[in-house]
């Protein structure tokens, strides 16, 4: 059996750091005082994710990095280790999309979008696993989406790399278990999430691309991840109803679900208005003259923090116990019943 994770304070590593849900990750492992490491491209959201960390009580290290980069995940990695001395969970949450068409985006785009959203996941878990299998304990958290099963339009390049990570982390899964490592992957699969993502991606909509509703805090995320890390040997985490919704409606119907999706995929992923002159598909958004993002978008208004699925997903084994515990009351007092009478 794998040794669990120590309660105390944890080196935690949260690739995608500086906006967003990653963002959002490391001010909640924060929380509990744990040393987190920020790795981003983008220095002003760094700094201000840093003080973040610092406010709520943990330890912040800076590390600028582009996931793309194997070597430098690698030595980003080895920066972590030397002045934390160990890495105990590595967070996967670093991405960038397109939203257009497939035959509108060009090929140099495509490539981009798999170089960082799936293979930043891919040289985020080698860097990872140098350091845990040594140790034999560790925690590697794949932060993925309800469109790692069911494909939308208008964001073909970010459902191909996000399927990828669902493949590509089954097999390590598989590894894994067959070497009998202490080692734990897993993965938590989001909904539509509050993010600045949606002012900064490349799109050639014609409106302002937005999430398809409902849309959830990215704090709801954090929450789910930060529980995933100290309880991975659970193969996965669906986070929100309306994920819950659509991959149980994907696994049923899926062909029903492609003509669902044909008809309202399109206008559901567009606000009017112009579409903001930044994006970060080559180059960080808030960099060099650019701004502090924060992990919230623009839909405050409309976006909920609470899930009672989410609740359900993270305390099922408390609600199993209380059900079988219940269970059994009721069969003690029909018993007790029957032997009265």
């Amino acid at each position: 059996m794998a040794p669990l994770l120590s309660r105390g304070p944890r080196t935690v590593v949260v690739t995608g750091a500086s906006g967003g849900v990653g963002r959002a990750t490391a001010r909640a492992f924060a929380a509990r005082g744990d040393r987190v490491a920020l790795l981003a491209r983008g220095r002003e959201g760094l700094a201000a994710a840093a003080d973040d960390v610092r406010e709520a009580g943990g330890t912040a290290l800076v590390v600028p990095v582009d996931v793309s980069d194997a070597k430098a995940v690698d030595d980003a990695a080895q920066q972590v280790a030397d002045a934390f001395g160990t890495i105990d969970v590595w967070v996967n949450c670093a991405f960038t999309g397109v939203f257009a068409r497939f035959e509108d985006v060009e090929a140099d785009e495509y490539r981009r979008v798999t170089e960082v959203t799936y293979l930043g996941y891919v040289f985020g878990t080698r860097a990872a696993l140098r350091h845990m299998l040594p140790r034999d304990r560790g925690t590697i958290v794949q932060v993925g989406s309800a469109l790692a099963y069911r494909g939308i339009p208008l964001q073909s390049a970010y459902c191909g790399a996000k399927h990828a990570i669902q493949g590509f982390n089954e097999s390590l899964r598989c590894e894994l278990l067959h070497d009998g490592s202490g080692v734990r992957t897993t993965m938590v699969q989001l909904p539509a999430v509050n993010t600045p993502q949606f002012d900064w991606v490349l799109s050639r909509m014609p409106g302002k691309a937005r999430p398809v509703a409902p849309v959830y805090q990215p704090e709801l995320a954090a929450r789910a991840v930060v529980h995933a890390a100290s309880h991975a040997r659970r193969r996965e985490y669906w986070v929100g109803g309306s994920t819950a919704a659509t991959l149980i409606a994907n696994a049923v119907a899926p062909g029903l679900l492609d003509r669902y999706l044909a008809r309202t995929g399109f206008d559901s992923q567009h606000d009017e208005g112009e579409q903001g002159g930044t994006v970060n598909l080559w180059a960080p958004a808030d960099g060099p003259h650019g701004r502090d993002f924060g992990a919230h978008g623009r839909f405050d208004d409309e976006a909920v923090d609470h899930s009672p699925q989410d609740w359900l997903s993270r305390n099922r084994a408390r609600l199993g116990t209380a059900l079988t515990v219940g269970a059994g009351l009721v069969a003690a007092r029909g018993l007790t019943r029957l032997v009265r009478s």
